[in-house]
């Protein structure tokens, strides 16, 4: 039985991840991170949907305000990417928020701007 969600998914992921890492170090913006990890994840076949919408439902209306997940991996697994000095709660909350509007369980979020890839799985 598998120790945490979606072990295997989560492994392949953050090689695709630390992949990235490893041939372009730190320093990119953002956009030039996730260009690469699309690369990466065309290359090891996974279904992905990169800025996937997400409406917020309020009662019996849908809000003005959407959210834009950076991408969605086998429909299932939020990964959220930055390049920053270190992580802050704001990063953490917005994975949170993106869990709560997309129903999914896990989100994981990525910094490349480390000497070693940074990240952390997120639980709903």
């Amino acid at each position: 039985m598998s120790n945490y969600l979606y072990e295997e998914e989560t492994y392949k992921i953050i090689g695709a991840l630390m992949e990235v890492h490893k041939n372009l170090g730190k320093g990119f913006s953002e956009i030039v991170y996730k260009d690469a990890f699309e690369y990466e994840l065309n290359k090891i076949n996974f279904f992905f949907e990169r800025e996937k919408e997400y409406l917020v439902h309020y009662k019996d209306v849908i809000l003005n305000h959407k959210f834009y997940a950076d991408f969605v991996v086998l429909d299932k697994i939020i990964i959220e990417i930055k390049s920053v000095n270190s992580f802050d709660d704001k990063h953490i909350s917005q994975c949170i928020n993106y869990l709560h509007v997309s129903g999914h369980r896990l989100a994981i979020l990525v910094n490349f701007n480390k000497t070693s890839l940074e990240y952390k799985r997120i639980i709903k």
